[in-house]
């Protein structure tokens, strides 16, 4: 492996997008620490400390750490990915949309062109909604965050805000298109990844300072490897269904006849159903915040706590809900089975059309499930580790959930691109048996 890696930087095309990518990531860096115009950093500093485990936090996981200082990219690329789902599901039931998507390549420009208006739209409304949120925040020491606000900070946040998310939109797309993976998928990896070094640091000062012990940690080493192997495990898993092509004789040249087969994913869905189920859990909590203190807010904050049981049984029913949502959205049977019906595929003892769709669907079904449980137990880890374990839920979170399977989808498909680029090069790729599978991207 160390050989191919070698064999990267010989190959002028991909050194080149190698360092476009990493010259694009040192931006996107740099503008999450370029501050908002108007804000007072200490008092936002303290205020987001309090709000970890709600959905500020999630927002600011996504933003790689700049929604909580109220920087220029404080928005991140969630608008984007808002967007881009918004669109996806008026494909389920729009017949625009749907048109759209059966035209090729003419129809993926025209509703990328609509997901980067979409784009806009959403982060002007969430700019406003920011704006107001922070004039709003006032730390128990009294110090609020906005040092003049009114009319005029609201809208420069919009702007700055705005702004912001297009150029991360812009810098996603220049990844996809002259550097190596998928734009969009690798700026939240590498916000997400900015966190891993401090929450190792914290671990080892943890463990110098004699508040963990020896064997605990060697635990915690032989979790973390087995389940980002039991993630790897998940993102490859593939149920092959053979697919047999009729032959078709023109004049002298026999067509088709080939045998193949379509590779239905354990895990169609991806991370998208662990974030709409965190995305809903972190609500009660959120709202919890702006109560006034009362029984009903004792219990809320109780209950959906991230270390309660309540939370993680919730949390684990909603993401099992989602991962057959998002299946049924991301995978049209009955699509699949009249293109192999117009190009003469069908699969072997089945009939064309209805039963063949049929049959993909009840096999989609049964390897759905065992998937979407696996899921959940992944995205409550961290919440078992915190509970039993004196260990920091900032270190736990890499342990499963969000994170790690981000972690694991985008640096598979970034190193199954990179090997396409080896192998056509004739270059060894990065195993000596079979090929590494990227995953379905965000």
């Amino acid at each position: 492996m160390l050989k191919s890696f070698q064999s990267v930087f010989r190959i002028p095309e991909l050194r080149r997008r190698i360092l476009f990518t990493l010259g694009i990531f040192i931006v996107y860096r740099i503008g999450g620490h370029v501050p908002s115009p108007g804000i007072n950093a200490e008092a936002l500093g303290e205020f987001f400390k309090m709000q970890q485990n709600t959905l500020f936090g999630l927002y600011d996981m996504f933003a790689g750490g700049a929604f909580g200082k109220a920087t220029v990219f404080a928005l991140g690329i969630m608008p984007y990915i808002s967007a881009s789902i918004i669109i996806q599901l008026m494909g389920t039931v729009l017949p625009y949309f749907q048109k759209l998507q059966k035209q090729g390549e003419e129809g993926r420009k025209k509703i990328t062109q609509l997901t980067r208006y979409g784009t806009v739209g959403i982060s002007v409304m969430q700019a406003l909604g920011v704006s107001v949120f922070l004039e709003s925040i006032v730390t128990p020491s009294g110090i609020a965050a906005v040092t003049n606000p009114g009319l005029f900070f609201r809208l420069m946040t919009m702007l700055t805000l705005t702004t912001g998310t297009v150029l991360i939109m812009w810098l996603g797309e220049q990844i996809s298109e002259r550097g190596i993976g998928n734009g969009i998928s690798l700026i939240i990896f590498i916000g997400i990844i900015d966190r891993l070094p401090f929450a190792v640091m914290d671990e080892i000062r943890q463990f110098l300072g004699g508040n963990r012990a020896l064997l605990m940690e060697l635990f915690m080493i032989a979790l973390f490897v087995a389940v980002t192997a039991s993630v790897i495990m998940l993102t490859q898993g593939t149920r092959k269904i053979a697919v047999q092509y009729a032959k078709k004789v023109v004049g002298r040249k026999v067509y088709g006849g080939q045998r193949t087969h379509i590779p239905l994913r354990v895990n169609t869905a991806g991370v998208m159903p662990i974030i709409f189920a965190q995305s809903i859990m972190f609500v009660p909590s959120t709202i919890a915040t702006f109560l006034p203190e009362s029984g009903f807010k004792d219990w809320l904050t109780m209950s959906f706590n991230f270390e309660s049981f309540t939370y993680m049984i919730f949390y684990g029913t909603l993401i099992v809900f989602f991962t057959y949502f998002y299946t049924a959205i991301a995978f049209n049977p009955v699509d699949v089975a009249d293109n192999m019906k117009k190009y003469g595929g069908f699969i072997p003892g089945i009939r064309p059309g209805k039963a063949t769709s049929d049959y993909m669907d009840n096999i989609l079904t049964r390897i759905t499930l065992p998937g979407s449980i696996f899921l959940g137990m992944i995205a409550v880890l961290p919440s078992l580790i915190t509970r039993y374990s004196n260990v920091s839920y900032n270190f736990a979170s890499f342990f499963g959930g969000t994170s790690l399977l981000i972690i694991v989808g985008v640096g598979l498909d970034t190193l199954q691109q990179i090997e396409s680029h080896l192998l056509m090069r004739h270059y060894d790729g990065f195993m000596k048996a079979g090929k590494l599978k990227g995953r379905r991207r965000m």
